[in-house]
């Protein structure tokens, strides 16, 4: 399993520690490459790691030090190829490896003549700031779905950055001149979505298997007649996750309760608002039950998702979703069954749908009954089709 960061730090390390736990409980040896950082919370027996980059808390010489490396890590390539000669594994999982470590590492691991199979946790291979937007605009953006990089440079979609967005560009351009990303035998995407934008940037369609993110399976109830009624959010609390709009309706709905769980620049924001509850993070059983006792939750985003586990773990949990139509999310919600589709930023659309919902208990009633049936892609199916694919491309290698 290879992903920049071996720390609890998003969706992709959530997604990597618990899917490397899992095939090891089959009885799978699994070991990890990645940055070296102070939380990391997995090893690889040759005990390799690359230094950390952080582009965000770095100086500007120190980022000056980064640029090259950010493009091309041959650090990162001679430091795999150790643990690949320790380990000796059937196959390499990537996840997310831009910027940090780099599709150096592609080349490194062909060396060796092993399978590689890649999840795609975002937008990177056909844009260069991986998220289709570009925050300081506040806008999506697919200026760059067609190949003109370029367009990440002008824009300064990296963090308003120069800097970064240029080597973003240059990476892009490096990469896609060479074809490197259709050296990766095999693609997962966690939407059709994504499925479609990678294509777009240049990888083959036949590398591809859409398959939509796991949810661990409930072994107790987390249910709790006490908690009230309320509408949950959670996540971050930032521009492109449609904060904003998400508190205009909740002031003018000042009848219906509304819990904010997570942090981010908009925190502020979500204060001192007599209807809405910020409760900050949140996690584990705490966050199960605040999902499991909601009245249904809200995915406002308004900005490409691509299968956003906050509406996952909804479902799993018995909890309807209202969300919005941008990206995978709409693959994940049947419209008017686990819940309701509405036009991203349309506040008067949101609005109708959350009054419509939460005055209707037994429309909720039946809707939780279905969101139960629906989840069933438990981590338990998803990884028996994911060694299906390890095996079918590592038979493939043989050959």
């Amino acid at each position: 399993m290879v992903n920049k960061f071996l720390y609890p730090k998003g969706g992709a390390e959530t997604y990597m520690f618990k899917l490397g736990e899992y095939l090891q409980s089959l009885g799978n040896q699994v070991e990890y490459f990645g940055m070296e950082h102070p939380e990391r919370c997995v090893k690889n027996s040759a005990d390799v790691y690359t230094d950390c980059i952080d582009f965000r808390n770095a100086n500007i010489t120190q980022k000056l030090g980064y640029s090259l490396k950010t493009i091309y890590s041959s650090e990162a390539a001679k430091k795999i190829k150790a643990v690949i000669e320790c380990f000796n594994p059937d196959i390499v999982h990537l996840n997310n490896i831009n910027f940090q470590l780099t599709p150096s590492i592609i080349y490194e691991i062909k060396k060796h003549n092993i399978p590689i199979v890649q999840t795609v946790h975002d937008v990177q291979i056909a844009c260069p700031n991986h998220r289709m937007y570009i925050e300081h605009q506040e806008r999506i953006c697919t200026e760059c779905i067609d190949g003109k990089y370029i367009n990440c440079a002008k824009n300064k979609c990296i963090h308003y950055s120069a800097l970064k967005s240029v080597l973003a560009s240059a990476e892009s351009y490096y990469y896609h001149k060479r074809d490197t990303y259709n050296l990766v035998d095999g693609y997962i995407c966690p939407s059709s979505f994504i499925a479609d934008k990678i294509v777009k940037g240049g990888v083959k369609k036949d590398k591809i298997t859409v398959l939509h993110n796991y949810c661990e399976r409930q072994e107790r109830s987390y249910a709790d007649n006490e908690s009230g009624k309320y509408v949950l959010y959670f996540g971050r609390l930032s521009i492109e996750k449609g904060i904003k709009t998400l508190i205009e309706c909740a002031k003018e709905l000042p009848q219906i309760n509304f819990v904010l769980a997570g942090t981010g620049p908009l925190e502020e924001l979500c204060r001192n608002i007599k209807n809405v509850k910020a409760l900050g993070f949140v996690s584990g059983d705490e966050l199960k039950s605040l999902i499991a006792n909601a009245a249904f939750t809200l995915c406002p985003s308004e900005w490409y998702e691509n299968c956003p586990m906050s509406v996952v773990e909804s479902l799993a949990l018995g909890t309807p979703v209202i969300g919005s139509d941008l990206g995978g999310t709409r693959e994940l919600i049947s419209e008017g069954k686990t819940g309701f589709i509405f036009e991203a930023k349309n506040k008067e659309q949101l609005k109708e749908k959350i009054t419509r919902l939460y005055n209707d208990d037994a429309l909720l009633l039946e809707m939780s009954k279905s969101c139960l049936l629906d989840s069933t892609n438990t981590i338990g199916n998803y990884s028996n089709t994911l060694i299906d694919i390890y095996n079918n491309l590592i038979t493939q290698n043989e050959r």
